[in-house]
């Protein structure tokens, strides 16, 4: 992946629905060759799809809930059991491996501080071998980005 192969993503992130003429036009390349980059990134599995971006609060999903969740053990089984149980629960929008006091952050979207009720009590407190959960409401969003920064190359050593 090189400068060019970053701007094209760049700009893919901003906006996914770009013609392949202006985003040639955009990273400075002629159609042809932009199309071929393109393909590559998306055989690649680099870029993986394209998403409408949607606002949360019109959609109907106003509430974001940030999950910590501890398990009881921590052995295979119960790594998995727990993880199918989440994959399957459309409310959970993340699920994150930490390090730390907690095993697992989830970030749920839901209609109401009842329907956040109910979600616990029939389906996350169903998943077996939760040890604790504790639940962050957020009041708002200050920053939700889609675009990622340009990776830093790692420092060259210098040879002595």
């Amino acid at each position: 992946m090189d400068a060019v192969d970053l701007q094209i993503i760049r700009e893919l992130q901003t906006d996914g629905r770009l013609s392949n003429q202006d985003l040639a036009d955009r990273v400075r390349l002629s159609p042809s060759p932009c199309l071929r980059r393109v393909r590559r990134l998306e055989e690649s599995g680099l870029i993986r799809g394209y998403t409408a971006m949607i606002d949360q609060v019109a959609y109907g999903l106003p509430i974001t809930v940030f999950v910590r969740i501890r398990l009881e053990r921590h052995t295979a089984e119960a790594v998995a059991a727990f993880e199918a149980h989440v994959a399957v629960i459309e409310h959970i929008q993340d699920c994150y491996l930490m390090a730390g006091s907690s095993d697992y952050l989830l970030r749920v979207v839901i209609e109401s501080l009842e329907a956040y009720e109910a979600l616990v009590r029939t389906r996350i407190h169903a998943i077996p071998g939760i040890s604790s959960i504790e639940s962050s409401f957020a009041f708002g969003s200050v920053k939700q980005s889609r675009t990622y920064p340009a990776p830093t190359p790692p420092a060259r050593s210098r040879a002595r």
